[in-house]
């Protein structure tokens, strides 16, 4: 079954662009295209894609808005952020809004369909060092009060602790698994168990919370100390 893309993006050639590459895999299929974020978030409601690629700056709404009221309406939806600079400072917000990663626009083409089958599987983050580094900002940005914190952090087994500090570096579920000499479904099971006791609806969402909770710390620079 092809995973159903939604590109928006105010350049047509560069939606078409994209549309375009995506179109050349054999597992996607763009079903819908969007010029703004208006458009984005009623073509969402009506074809419910898998992924959505979501350009941060648009007219009429703009790309963390449009995310904010797509994710409101279906908490699963899966929005890549499309951005033109990695340090554009409008993916924190994206990221408040539930915004599931973010990629370059300058991305190669396979990166490309690779980014999207790993935003609809839920199973990493997009470049990983630079992810990293927006998250650690955003949560210095943004600390977390301590009675924000939640209780399911508390009830962590140690090897959940682990595995979270491990996603938090942006590590996938078959690199933890080598790293911990377990087995993958045993990632699986720990990650899903993540999810489940701190009430995250993804591992954008367990990285920020492992940052801004001080598990995973980081040198000030954006990377880990």
């Amino acid at each position: 079954m092809n995973l159903r893309v939604l590109v928006a993006d105010d350049q047509h050639l560069l939606r078409a662009g994209i549309a375009g590459i995506l179109n050349a895999a054999p597992d996607i299929q763009v079903i819908a295209e969007a010029g703004d974020g208006h458009q984005a978030v009623e073509l969402a409601g009506t074809h419910r894609p898998d992924v959505t690629l979501m350009d941060i700056r648009m007219p009429q709404l703009d790309g963390i808005e449009a995310t904010h009221r797509i994710i409101a309406a279906a908490p699963d939806a899966k929005i890549l952020i499309l951005t033109t600079f990695d340090l554009d400072a409008y993916v924190y917000e994206a990221l408040r809004a539930g915004a599931s990663g973010f990629l370059l626009k300058d991305t190669p083409p396979r990166q490309l369909m690779e980014a999207v089958r790993t935003v609809a599987t839920g199973d990493t983050l997009l470049a990983p060092a630079i992810t990293k580094r927006l998250i650690a900002r955003f949560t210095a940005l943004h600390p977390l009060p301590a009675a924000s914190v939640p209780k399911g952090l508390e009830n962590l087994t140690d090897r959940e602790r682990e595995v979270l500090g491990l996603v938090a570096q942006g590590l996938t579920n078959h690199e933890i698994a080598r790293r911990l000499y377990i087995g993958l479904g045993t990632a699986k099971t720990h990650v899903r168990n993540l999810l489940a006791k701190l009430g995250a609806r993804d591992r954008v969402q367990l990285v920020i919370l492992a940052y801004r909770t001080g598990l995973v710390e980081t040198d000030g620079n954006g990377g880990e100390s």
